[in-house]
């Protein structure tokens, strides 16, 4: 499932996860570093078919990295 939005923000979802804006992000997880959690929220939207559900689960995969920076 891919979404583009308005700001400019691109997600893609195939397994992996890719976030992309313009040249200034473009960040690529691997399906077996995605969180259990976050996983399942990203196949809820990709079976919804909901960007919104979409943007929230990728959200929510780059505040566990960022969280995990924070513990190192």
């Amino acid at each position: 499932m891919r979404c583009e939005y308005n700001d400019g923000f691109n997600v893609e979802y195939k397994g992996s996860l890719r976030i992309t804006k313009g040249d200034e992000v473009d960040l690529f997880v691997k399906e077996s570093f995605i969180p259990a959690n976050v996983k399942g929220d990203l196949e809820a939207a990709a079976l919804h078919n909901s960007c919104g559900e979409l943007r929230q689960a990728a959200q929510e995969a780059t505040d566990t990295i960022g969280d995990a920076w924070k513990h190192e």
